[in-house]
């Protein structure tokens, strides 16, 4: 039997936001908030989500975000 290929949830380019994002996040110069006037971001969970929402907001290949 054949493998299946598995399909991406996210595509590559939403890798490279999250990415530049945490790399933002680990010099410090990371801020939450619209236009960067919020705090600085304290967590690596927090870096991620912001990565994902710049990719979503550009429009890439993001799954949508839990509703609770």
């Amino acid at each position: 039997m054949a493998k299946k290929a598995k399909k991406r949830k996210y595509s590559k380019s939403s890798g490279r936001d999250v990415k530049s994002e945490m790399r933002r996040y680990k010099k410090g110069s990371a801020k939450s908030g619209r236009g960067g006037k919020g705090g600085k971001v304290k967590s690596r969970k927090q870096a991620i989500a912001i990565g994902l929402s710049k990719a979503r907001k550009k429009g890439k290949k993001v799954p949508k975000k839990k509703k609770s």
